[in-house]
């Protein structure tokens, strides 16, 4: 069984990472924190359309929030 996630603690590290996104032109808003720690995140801006953004959720924010916050399994872009 995983460990319950921290929606508060998700959204803190997000704001960490958010100003890299925004240096270029983008954004993460929060969409869902699953019970399964399963994370759904929008990218807005830049990187929504960004070809890159696919390294960018992997390597960037779900390799953070993963090293951060306790029970996240995966970060997937809806």
């Amino acid at each position: 069984m995983s460990e319950k996630v921290n929606k508060e603690q998700v959204e803190k590290v997000l704001n960490e990472v958010r100003p890299a996104l925004q240096a270029d032109g983008g954004d993460v808003e929060l969409v869902e924190v699953g019970d399964d720690g399963i994370i759904k995140v929008r990218l807005t801006g830049a990187c929504g359309s960004c070809p890159m953004s696919t390294v960018t959720l992997k390597m960037g924010i779900e390799k953070t929030l993963k090293d951060k916050v306790p029970g996240v399994q995966e970060v997937v872009q809806v």
